[in-house]
Order: C-alpha cells, then structure tokens, then sequence
C-alpha cells in the first residue's frame, strides 16, 4: 500500500510540473491485456474508456512497439476523446509497464519529467522469481487450465522481458502453441519437431537454443512472422523427467544476460510440472468431452426427424469434441446410384447429390475397416489443403457400407487409439439411424408421391379442359416437392396444338421466355424421353451433351419423365433445378408414378372429348338432315299447291269461259228492260236484283280468270317500298272508314327486287283486305318491310300484321287451298290467298304465316334480292 500511495504521489507531482492533463502507469500482463496499476486526474468510467482505446489492434500494436524499442512515442488517435488530443507512451525500462500521458501537447522538458519518471519506476533488469506470481499460477491450475498457460507465459515475459513470446505443447511429434504474448498469429500454430533442425536440437538434447539475426539457424526459426526489430530467439525446453513436454519461446532485442538466463532456467524447471499438469487436464478433458458425446449422441442424434438433422447434428459433435471443422459424412442412396454430402465450413454444412460412379469418395465406401493416418501415407482422398492426418469411419448396416465419416485435421496424429474406438462405437449406432432415416425417407417419398397423385386425380378428374389438366399438374408438383421449376407438356391427338403448364418459382421466368411460342419438346433432353420413351435424371447437365439450355434460363439437374398412350409417347413431365444434384432416385419415382396416371387421365379426357365431338357432329347432321327434309316437305308442299292451283286454274277458265257470256247477254237485257222501265214500274226491284247478282258473278269470273292468268307477267326491278306507299295511298281510305290504326314501319336502303308491280300490289291488296275483314270492330294494322338472311341468301321481306280474330289451329294448313275460306256466310270466295301464294311462289318467295286465335294474324312475304 505503501508502494503504491508513494507511486501516486509521485504521478501527482510530475502532473504538476508538465502541461499533461492526465497520466496512467498501465501493465500489459497476462495473456496480453493491459491493466491501470496507478492513475492521476482519471476517473474510473475513464480508465475503462482508456483501456479500451489500447486493447484496439492498432494502439496495442503501437504500445508493443514503444515496449520492444524503449522509446517514447506519441499517438494521435484520441481526437479530444478523454479530454486530451494526443497520447504519449513512456515504457518502464525492463518491464511490460508504460506511462501513458494524455495531453494537447509537450514541451522538451515536460517529455524530460516523464522519461525520468519512468526510468525510476520499478521493473528494470531481469525480475526476481516472484513466489506470489508462482502461488498465483498454481492456485488457479485447477480451476481455470486454459488461462494457466497464459499466466505461465506471462511469468516468463513478466521476468525477463521480450518482444513476443508463446509456449506450446507436445502433442506426438509436434509442439501445439496454446499461449502467445504479443504474437497473435502464433496461436494454434503446430510446429513438426522432426521437420524443424532447432526444435530437433531441443529434442534431442534437452537444452536451450540460441538464433542470432544474421546467423544460418536465424532461417530456421519455426514461425509464422518474424518480429520487426527483434535480433534474438530462444527457445527453453519445458522437460518432466527425461521427457520433452513443451516449449517456450521468445523474441529479444538482445541476448539475455546470465541473472536473466537464470530466472528463466528456474522458471522452465519450475512451470514444467504445471506444463505438464495442464496438458495432463486438457488430454482428460478431451477424453471426458468425447466421453460426453456419446451421451450428446443418445441424447440429441436419436431424436433426429431426418437425414439431414441427423447429419448436421453429427457433424456439430465431431466438430466440438476433435476440434476440427474438417469432418464429413458421405451417405449412399438406397440404389447406390448416388452419394449425399454433408461437408461442415465455417460453421455451416452444405449439402450436395452427386452420382457414385466417379466420385472422390467411391474407393472408401468399398472399404469395410477404419482407416487412421497421416494424410502424406494415407493414400486416401484428401479433402483439405491444409490436412495433415486423416480418420476414415465406415457405416456399416447388417455388413453392408451404406457410407462413410471422413475426418482431417490441420495436426499431425491429431486422432488416437482412443479416438478410433471412440468413432467405432459411434459408428455402428449412427449407422442404424442412417437407414432408418432412409427408410423413412423414402417412405415419406412414397407418401408424398400417393398424395399428389391423389390430389391429382381428385382436381383433374372429370375436366375435358386440356390446358387445366396441365397447369394444375404442374402447380402441384412444385407445391408437393418445393420443385423450382414443373413443366407439363403434351401433344393434342391432331398433333396440331401443343398443350403445356408450368409450376414452381421459375414458373414466371419460362412463360416470359417462351411467350406465345410452343415449347419444344422434340430437342434436348426432353427430345430423348420423347423419341426413346425412357426416363432420364441427369444430375449435371454441363455434364450431358443432350441438354440445351432456353435464353434467360439455365438449369444444372434435371428429371424428364415420358407420357404415354400404350406405345405412343404423347408428351412429358419435365423437372428442373438452378442446382446440380438437386434430384433423387426417389424423385425420378415419384415423376414415373404420375406420369402414369396422368397418361390415363390425359387420354381418357381426350377419349371423351372426340367423342363429345363426334356426338356434336352427329347433332349437327342431325339438324342438317332435319332442315332439309323441312325443306323438301315445304317444297313438295308448294308442288302440290302448285298443281292443285293449275288444276283450279284450267277449270276456273273453262268454267269464266262458260259463264263469261250467259252472264253479259243477262246483264245487257237487264239494263235494257230497266232502262225502259219508269222508276216506279212494276218488278223493278226484282230486275235490279237480277243486275246486282249478275255483275257479283261477273266479278267471281273475273277472279277466276286472274287466278288462271298467273303466268302472264311483266318484271321490272323495283323499290318495294314504293309498292307498298302506292297500296296505302289506295287503301287508306278503307282502312280509317273500318277503325283500324295503320302503323308503317319501311327499313331503309333496301334492295331491289325484280318482281310484277300490279302482281305485287294485288298481293298486298289482298292480305290488308284479309286483315281489314279479321278486325270487324276495329284495330291495329302493321305493315313493315326489311331486308333479311335466309338460307345464306340475302331476301326482302313484307309484314302484314292484324289484331283480329286470328286464325284457327286447325285451318292453319289450308289457308292457301284454292276456295278455302273461315268468313262462311260473310262473302269470301276462298281465292285471295290462292292466288297470293301464286303470285309469291312464281316470283320465287316464300309466304308464311303466324297465327294465334283472338290475338291476330301475320304474313310475311320473302322475296330474293
């Protein structure tokens, strides 16, 4: 307490002589970490910000440098931080202890202060043997063996002070660091005894070696960097009885001298026994470690769901319990066709299918025995560059190798006896565990593929739709097996469409590359499945000379799967992955399984819809077949019509010829007796009876002989409209006189027809006048006119519609029979209709007629065009 009360006081005087704002006497002690021994003006949240400042690689490195060249030095990475801009160092001479002083600037005699301050501090020339410092290492040996090493290290920097230092173990023939002071890429370095003539010399004679800057042995100094300014390097051996069991050494800027040569010999005397107790401790640790893996193994592998955790967890174990990043587990498939890695980097493992036949491994998995070596004899397949010896474990299953645990490390004899035994009992549980996990992999396969070809069949079932057919296919591998890329692609049974889906993430990416073209199925590899039939799993496609990639698009593994109607391949199932080996024989199982009731389904929907067709086509005929035999009854219809009115015709003409003059010679007296008769005159009433009922018969005979001159006619190309304006001005007023509305209705622009004018307008006389006598109280009357399609034929029409008394149902059929009248007792002569249909059939119409009794009547007079 003392000591240090008389330290701080004397930190507080040389603070007020100088223009510092702050100083620190700071220790860069065990395992390099710098510790505040004493502090002036500096708070303790300070002193924590200011040893985290030095612990940086950069400021450490600069320390390190003030340390090993004896010389102040400023640093001027503060940037005010601490209240200061600049940090000057000032090394205790002899020691691992510097002053650090925080200031914005020295003079020459501030620097002078703290030069002498630091050269009377304690710490020059080599340190005694501290007891306290050795009780220290030895009281934490049992609790803490990694920080041990570092703290023996420290009590040989701490004594006779170096520029870097590090001490390693033996382990077979090799010295393994396990502690470095200011060499950082010395640690976890191995140095081959046999390999190195200054750590042979150790070896051999047990004694010190000296290497001199310039001196032969300077190039033989087992190091992974050379310390910049350091002229010597010893190396002490740590020695248990006769046997060498570590080293330790160190890098000076001078040889040590003899007091210094004597606290290390003690030094090296003394530690060696807690050398050897600590690397005693880490070899059982280790064994206890490896022991616990066992356990870890019952524990956390058993539970595995699947392969892949089974690997990873596997690999996690090797990896904690031998220290080595460099383990492997190699898995065949169930056929043999392929080899699963699992391969553990940088604390991640990767995954990878490669086919069996050519693979680094392939020798290995023919071997039935472990195989340890180092990796220059072994003649084994070396994964590692910087592999120095190798263990190989096989995983046997009922005598059969189903893979293999492969695993290196950077160490010589890195793996022992023990280890071996150790990997064989793990070994023969991991191997029961592997074909479970590939039983149930395959299992789950069989599962996955039975449900999507359930799901298949279930939504595409009963769909004619081709097109769905594939794209719900397609979405559905990729939603069932996480497939990048699904392509379903057929050939309609005309072979003139191609039919295709496409499901998966890359779906999106071949629409937009194929666009409104057909994919191709007849090149590349689906060409092959197409020509050969068979199906095809290609684990690298750069591999495969049949493969032909789509611009924007490049797969690396591949599964084509044919479908097939009997022998006819109609089209495929196409399986794609940016990643090689992306498939499993399982896969190509699964495809083939639905390949082959997708066939079914395909062609039993193709099946059904050419029969759909051929029942259309037979509707359809049936249809044509109906409309002509309506045709030609209509036509015969008009043939009997027609003959029925020539035979009307020829006796109508006999009988007007017949009755024609009987008839004037009555009318012609008639009008001479009357003539001479006075108004009031006896039988004058009787005689103009006589008149009246000759000239009704005069006019039936002129009816009679119109119906028989039909075929006298004279055609003109005419505007039917203008017909049909010249009847309404004629018959208007009859029509207002017998209270019937007249509605016209005359499409425009119609086409000219080549028709009869008189004929025409005795056609539309005749059917207003039907429609005037069907309305006896009165009406509506609609005339229109259109043009229309009929037959494929372009036509004109005429409408004459009436809201009469209608027509009967069962006259229908003879309202155009010569001499067929509905009006009885009312006048008609059953002509009219007659010999409109006459006039309409010569002309090459048609009339129809549509009839509802009590609601009225239409005709309709088609004419062609």
């Amino acid at each position: 307490m003392a000591v240090v009360s008389n330290l701080e006081a004397h930190l507080k005087e040389a603070l007020s002589l100088t223009s510092a704002h702050w100083v620190v006497l700071a220790d860069r002690g065990d395992g390099g970490k710098w510790t505040v021994l004493a502090s002036q003006r500096l708070t303790k949240p300070a002193q924590l910000q200011l040893l985290h400042i030095i612990g940086e690689e950069a400021v450490d490195t600069w320390l390190c440098g003030a340390l090993n060249g004896g010389s102040n030095r400023p640093f001027t990475s503060l940037q005010g931080s601490l209240g200061a801009a600049r940090l000057w160092a000032y090394p205790v001479p002899g020691s691992t202890r510097v002053l650090l002083i925080g200031a914005d600037g020295q003079v020459a005699g501030d620097q002078r202060v703290w030069k002498l301050l630091a050269s009377l501090l304690p710490g020059g020339g080599a340190a005694p043997l501290s007891e306290p410092i050795l009780q220290e290492v030895l009281a934490a040996l049992p609790y803490d063996l990694p920080g041990s090493l570092d703290r023996i290290l420290a009590a040989f920097v701490q004594a006779v002070p170096g520029q870097a230092a590090w001490l390693a173990i033996r382990r077979g023939d090799a010295l393994e660091v396990q502690a470095e002071w200011n060499d950082s890429r010395a640690a976890d370095a191995s140095f081959q005894i046999d390999s190195n003539e200054l750590l042979r010399r150790v070896n051999r004679t047990l004694k010190d070696v000296v290497a001199l800057h310039g001196q032969p042995e300077w190039d033989l100094i087992p190091t992974v960097t050379y310390k910049r300014g350091a002229r010597v390097w010893i190396c002490l051996p740590l020695v248990v009885g006769q046997r060498l069991i570590g080293a330790v050494a160190m890098w000076r800027a001078k040889e040590p001298a003899a007091d210094e040569w004597q606290v290390l010999h003690r030094l090296a005397v003394y530690m060696a026994s807690s050398v050897d107790v600590v690397a005693t401790f880490s070899e059982m640790g280790a064994h206890l470690r490896r022991l616990g893996m066992l356990n870890d193994f019952a524990l956390t592998i058993s539970s595995a769901q699947n392969l892949d955790q089974i690997a990873r967890r596997v690999l996690d174990l090797l990896a904690r319990a031998f220290g080595t990043e460099m383990a492997s587990l190699f898995l065949l498939s169930i056929d043999g066709r392929m080899v699963r890695e699992f391969q553990g980097r940088e604390r991640k493992v990767s995954v990878q299918m490669k086919p069996a036949a050519n693979h680094p491994i392939a020798p290995l998995l023919r071997k039935v025995r472990l195989v340890r070596a180092d990796t220059a004899s072994s003649g084994l397949p070396i994964l590692h560059e910087n592999a120095r010896s190798v263990m190989v474990v096989p995983l046997k299953y009922r005598g059969q190798v189903i893979g293999v645990i492969h695993m290196e490390s950077p160490r010589p004899e890195a793996f022992s006896q023990y280890d071996e035994n150790l990997m064989v009992v793990i070994a023969s549980h991991l191997a029961g565990l592997v074909e479970y996990g590939r039983l149930r992999e395959e299992a789950e396969g069989r599962a996955r593929s039975l449900g999507l070809i359930h799901e298949v069949v279930q939504q595409v079932i009963g769909l004619h739709n081709m097109q769905e057919i594939a794209q719900i296919t397609a979405d559905l591998l990729a939603q069932y097996f996480g497939y990048e890329l699904a392509a379903v692609v057929f050939e309609a049974s005309e072979q003139k469409q191609v039919i295709q889906g496409f499901g998966g993430k890359q779906a999106a990416t071949l629409r937009k590359i194929v666009g409104t073209r057909d994919l191709s199925i007849h090149t590349g590899i689906t060409g092959f499945v197409f020509s050969t039939g068979e199906s095809l799993l290609v684990n690298d496609t750069r591999q495969d000379e049949r493969y032909q990639s789509l611009p924007g698009w490049e797969a690396a593994s591949e599964i084509c799967v044919p479908l097939r109607d009997f022998e006819r391949v109609f089209g495929i199932i196409d399986i794609e992955s940016s990643q090689p080996n992306a498939f499993t024989n399982n896969d190509l199982l699964a495809i083939e399984s639905l390949a082959g009731i997708l066939s079914a389904v395909i062609s039993s929907s193709d099946q059904y819809r050419r029969l759909q067709e051929t029942v259309r086509q037979l509707r359809q005929t049936q249809i044509e077949v109906k409309a002509r035999m309506d045709a030609q009854r209509a036509a015969e219809n008009r043939l009997v019509q027609a003959a029925k009115l020539a035979a009307v015709g020829e006796m109508a003409a006999g009988i007007a010829h017949e009755l024609n003059n009987p008839l004037t010679t009555v009318t012609g007296f008639t009008e001479l007796v009357l003539d001479e008769l006075p108004p009031d005159g006896p039988h004058r009433t009787e005689l103009e009876m006589v008149q009246r009922e000759a000239r009704r018969a005069i006019d039936v005979v002129r009816r009679l002989l119109d119906f028989s001159r039909q075929g006298e006619r004279s055609r003109t190309r005419a505007d039917l409209n203008e017909i049909v304006e010249d009847v309404v001005a004629l018959t208007h007023h009859l029509i207002q006189t017998s209270g019937v509305q007249l509605v016209l209705e005359q499409g425009g622009d119609l086409p000219w027809v080549s028709v009869d004018r008189n004929q025409m307008k005795q056609v539309m006389l005749n059917l207003i006048h039907n429609a005037l006598q069907a309305m006896p109280t009165g009406g509506s009357l609609y005339l229109s006119t259109r043009s229309a399609t009929r037959d494929e034929r372009g036509w004109v029409t005429i409408a004459v519609q009436d809201t009469g008394i209608g027509i009967p149902t069962r006259d229908m059929d003879r309202v155009f029979e010569p001499f067929f009248t509905t009006r009885g007792d009312r006048g008609g002569t059953g002509l009219g209709l007659s010999v409109t249909y006459g006039i309409v059939t010569d002309h090459g119409g048609i009339i129809d007629v549509e009839s509802q009794p009590g609601a009225g009547s239409t005709f309709t007079v088609w004419l062609p065009v």
